[in-house]
């Protein structure tokens, strides 16, 4: 069976930098589950492995267009230590949720803390990167209507432990 839209995917894979860093494997968390054509993975590693099949091995580089994007500049902003009750225990590196202007949640990093505040940064970590991608396809099977319906995989493919 060939990788294709509305099919779960199992893969293992090996993600690193350009510099041949690891930056993510499947070998330490276990295979990834996807469904495939939902937007559950980046578009360029969704758009190698179509058409692929169990077994087959994909070594592919994706540029940042194709991955989580370029970073911007407007996404890094320095904010001052007033807007943090709990300023002295935050740390460079740690994440944080905050609500954009118009309301929506967004996850920023700290890439500097001073005397006056943090410096947040909203870009996904690796945006501007590109991202090397060694994968393996495992298994292939067609999505369910629960699966469909809600567009992501469920474990057994019977029920979904959470609310939509």
């Amino acid at each position: 069976m060939k990788v294709q839209n509305d099919h779960v995917i199992e893969i293992n894979y090996t993600l690193k930098s350009d510099s041949g860093e690891t930056i993510d494997t499947s070998d330490t968390g276990g295979p990834l589950f996807y469904l495939h054509g939902r937007q559950n993975i980046i578009p360029g590693l969704e758009s190698a492995l179509t058409g692929k099949e169990v077994n087959d091995k994909v070594s592919v580089r994706i540029e940042p267009k194709d991955a989580y994007g370029e970073r911007v500049d407007q996404l890094i902003q320095k904010i001052e230590k007033a807007q943090f009750p709990n300023f002295d225990d935050m740390k460079v590196g740690q994440q944080l949720q905050v609500q954009t202007e118009d309301g929506h949640p967004l996850i920023v990093t700290i890439i500097e803390k001073s005397d006056d505040g943090l410096t947040l940064d909203g870009n996904h970590p690796l945006a501007g990167m590109n991202l090397n991608f060694d994968v393996e396809i495992k298994s292939v099977r067609v999505a369910t209507e629960n699966e469909l319906s809600h567009g992501h995989v469920h474990g057994d493919g019977s029920s979904c432990e959470h609310n939509h």
